[in-house]
């Protein structure tokens, strides 16, 4: 797939009128579930979304704002499953059509800057892209070990990012990227993940 092909084109989304304009979280998970069949994105929509929950938590944020960040993991791989080709464009358009508060819908365009053309700016925004690549390769990693996340180690997950072949779909130059952007070392992002991802209530 041409990269540009994804590029957005814009840097404005959603109209400010619709500000605390935040879905409920039944209404998304039954949009992850009319648009996502794969089960494995489903996950990984479910993990991130529930990293970036903690995460505003974490910084001590409260109610709507930490549904924002809530939803904004949930969603924002909801259009590759069935749209791969207008992937990002396809739930935006949904969201911006469902007149939901465009703090959530520019989180999801900017979660992956080379590929959609549009630069994190928010907090919000920032840990979005830190979350998506890195939670993905820690869960791959996960699963070749025997006690799963009990026993987990920075190191560990680091000497896997060295290996190029492991989870090589994982882009090792954008979580590195991501974390420079967020300013958060990527050493306490990996530890974040460790420690809460295993939480993530996937049902």
């Amino acid at each position: 797939m041409n990269v540009a092909s994804l590029f957005l084109n814009r840097d404005s989304f959603g109209d400010p009128a619709n500000t605390g304009n935040v879905p409920s979280l039944e209404e998304a998970k039954r949009l992850l579930d009319d648009w996502v069949k794969n089960e494995k994105l489903k996950v990984h929509m479910k993990q991130v979304g529930h990293l970036m929950k903690a995460y505003a938590e974490f910084r001590g944020y409260g109610g709507e704002d930490v549904q924002k960040w809530h939803l904004a993991g949930l969603l924002h791989d909801a259009d590759w499953d069935q749209w791969p080709e207008q992937h990002c464009r396809k739930i935006i358009e949904e969201l911006e059509a469902r007149r939901v508060d465009p703090a959530i819908i520019r989180a999801i365009a900017s979660h992956g800057p080379r590929y959609f053309g549009v630069e994190p700016e928010s907090e919000m925004d920032k840990m979005l892209y830190a979350f998506d690549e890195l939670s993905g390769f820690v869960h791959a990693y996960s699963l070749m070990r025997p006690e799963g996340y009990v026993g987990m180690e920075v190191k560990g997950v680091k000497k896997r990012l060295k290996d190029k072949t492991f989870a090589a779909q994982v882009s090792r130059e954008d979580i590195q990227d991501a974390c420079g952007k967020a300013g958060v070392a990527p050493d306490e992002l990996i530890q974040f993940v460790i420690g809460h991802q295993a939480a993530a209530d996937l049902g």
